[in-house]
Order: C-alpha cells, then structure tokens, then sequence
C-alpha cells in the first residue's frame, strides 16, 4: 500500500469521525458551533462565519474550500472523492439550500462565485468542470450535468462505454428557473434568465430570456441586443 492510499485512508476516517460526532446533532448553538469548530479539520479550507446544517454528508471533504459565511442547509450530499485533482469551490456567500447533491467525480473542478444561491434538491454533476458565477439564482430541481454518456457501440453496456465532457460556464447574475436542466458544453451568458422546465443544449447570450426544450432565446433584456440576433 503505498503512501497515498495510506494517506486518503486517513483523511476519510478523521472525516467519518468527526461527522457521525457532530454531524446529526440539531441544536442550532451547539450544532452549528461544533461543526463549525471541528470541520476545519477536514476541509481544505474553511472561512469565518459559516453555517452547516445538520445531516450534511460530506465525501471527500479535503478537496472543499469554503469561503466566509456559506450556508449548507439539512440533506446536502457533497462528494468529491474520486481520481486526480478533485476541488469544490464555494466562495463567501454561497447558500446551498434544503436537499442539494453536488458531485465531482475525476478530475473535477466546480466552483460556485460570490453570493449565489442554489436552491433546494438542485443536482450538479461533473466530471467536466462547472463554474456558477456571481449572484446567481439557480432554482429547485434543477440538474447541470457536465457530462454525456457514449454509447455509439451496441455491443457494451453503455454504462461501460464512459463518458465525454467539456465543461459548463453560467456567468454572473443568471437566474435558471425551477425544474431547468443544463447539459454539457454549454455556457449560459451574463444577466440571462432561463425559464422554468427549460433544457439548455446551446449557449445562450448575455442577457437573454430562453425557454423551451431544447431552450431558445425569446426576447433580450437588452432590446438592441436582441435586435442584433434576430438580424
């Protein structure tokens, strides 16, 4: 066993330790103070001021760099275990509310900026890397998937097939709208605004309003701008 192995074995039982200790304890003063106390243990990084509810389960919890005050609420399931250089980047001000699954997979980069909220049962997969910009608004049930299975060749399962990934950008100040699903290679402008149940396949604009499956642009809130795409 070399020591590596050794090393990460490690890390995941100080991380199961210390979450079966505090973990599931409800007591907003006692709770939340201890975890916020303990975990420093096992993030990469942990900022002044945040609050973790009870019931979060973290995988891979060494490869999280929280910032200043980010609030993960009950039922939250992070996991950024796997190969090579995993990270999940939540900055000052991030709220991952009620019932949020991120997960990174290999050589996953998924970072969320300043201030944006991502709202209750939200999923957001890799392996491609995903960056959720500043002041974002990304509504409940919505999926951002950073990946898309092969399956070309009849012969093998598709699960064994593997994936291909490029990558998601949503800039800053996007609001995505319940039920909205994002799929791969796929950046979402500045200040734009996606309709509730949309299925993003495309870029879209800065400040564009889409909807539909698969989503399209249907007006600009900036109207030269959207003058400009209709020409």
């Amino acid at each position: 066993m070399n020591q590596n192995t050794i090393s990460r074995r490690l890390q995941r039982l100080q991380e199961l330790l210390i979450t079966a200790l505090v973990g599931d304890i409800h007591t907003i003063f006692f709770g939340t103070k201890l975890r916020s106390l303990l975990y420093k243990n096992i993030f990469n990084r942990m900022g002044k001021y945040c609050y973790i509810q009870h019931g979060v389960e973290f995988l891979g919890a060494c490869n999280i760099d929280l910032g200043n005050r980010v609030y993960i609420h009950r039922n939250t399931r992070i996991d950024t275990r796997g190969k090579g250089n995993n990270k999940l980047i939540l900055r000052d001000g991030v709220t991952l509310d009620l019932g949020v699954c991120i997960g990174g997979l290999d050589d996953t980069c998924i970072q969320v900026d300043e201030r944006a909220y991502i709202g209750s049962y939200v999923c957001i997969g890799g392996p491609g890397d995903i960056k959720i910009g500043k002041d974002c608004m990304i509504a409940s049930h919505t999926g951002i998937y950073a990946n898309n299975h092969n399956f070309a060749d009849t012969e093998i399962r598709i699960a064994h097939q593997g994936v291909n990934t490029k990558g998601i950008v949503i800039e800053d100040d996007c609001w995505l709208g319940d039920g909205v699903t994002v799929l791969d290679d796929v950046t979402i402008g500045r200040g734009s605004v996606i309709g509730a149940g949309s299925v993003v396949t495309k870029d879209i604009p800065p400040f564009s309003v889409a909807v539909g499956v698969p989503a399209k642009v249907i007006k600009s809130r900036k109207q030269h701008e959207f003058e400009k795409l209709i020409k």
